[in-house]
């Protein structure tokens, strides 16, 4: 911790925000227990103004090619915003607002909203992009790092990943959608799934901890293919969506999305 994060507390569970680092969301502690994981790049972090990958960094805006720099060559991943400061625009107890305005190497002004609410069982995390002049096309989207294994205890903790999509994004070589949809397979993923009755995954650490990860979108993409953490990312699209089903950002009307994160000890 720094001396410019911010704690919120709410019951036995306490949250650090790291707006100096990519406005990313850098512990969540519940009864004690780091629930993220930790590091300097882990956490949880926006994806904002995209999400994912978007191919060979290039996205169309009416007749005009795009290029984004290619920082997972030959891909652009996960947006800017992770990677600037963000500014605190209020902070209570239990919520903070956090602030970033888009610079280049996007090409388009206009500023990002973070808004985190912590109670005692659940954590809100809520963003909006809007626009300073001209309409754009953005996502909006989130990358939590969940510990695999909560550890300090005899029983196993390893975590239990549970959900029901509607289809899975079929990938291509590339680790893009071809946009094929085929049925559910089981994991390890790195995969984009529909759920169009909005985004609801179970993690369960065995005798320790349920948590759910909700959000009205449709979309989510999970992560565990990684022996510390799994990532479950709720998103306005699926990854290379500024292409394929871009969102709008438009003077009257800003990109809008949110996720809670509910949890009960077992």
């Amino acid at each position: 911790m720094t001396s410019d994060d911010i704690t919120l507390t709410a019951g036995d569970a306490e949250v650090t925000l790291q707006p100096w680092n990519g406005g990313r969301v850098g512990g969540l502690r519940v009864g004690g227990v780091e629930l993220l994981r930790q590091g300097a790049k882990f956490g949880c972090f926006p994806m904002v103004p995209w999400c994912g990958r978007t191919r060979d960094g290039r996205f169309l805006d009416g007749g005009t090619v795009r290029q984004l720099p290619l920082n997972a060559p030959p891909h652009a991943i996960h947006g800017t915003a992770r990677d600037g400061a963000w500014r605190v625009a209020r902070v209570t107890a239990d919520e903070a607002v956090i602030t970033y305005d888009l610079v280049e190497p996007w090409p388009y002004p206009g500023r990002v909203t973070q808004v985190f609410t912590l109670t005692p069982g659940a954590f809100t995390l809520t963003m909006s992009v809007e626009t300073y002049g001209d309409s754009f096309p953005a996502q909006i989207g989130w990358h939590p790092w969940f510990n695999r294994d909560l550890g300090g205890a005899d029983a196993p903790a390893e975590v239990q990943v549970a959900f029901t999509p509607a289809w899975q994004e079929e990938r291509g070589d590339d680790h893009l959608p071809t946009g094929e949809r085929i049925d559910p397979k089981p994991g390890p993923w790195d995969d984009c799934f529909g759920m169009p009755g909005g985004v609801d995954v179970t993690l369960t650490w065995p005798q320790r901890l349920e948590l759910r990860v909700t959000s009205p979108e449709e979309w989510v993409v999970v992560y565990d293919e990684q022996d510390a953490a799994v990532c479950v990312e709720p998103q306005t699209g699926p990854p290379n969506g500024l292409n394929t089903l871009p969102r709008l950002v438009t003077p009257i009307e800003p990109l809008e999305a949110t996720t809670t994160w509910t949890w009960r000890s077992l």
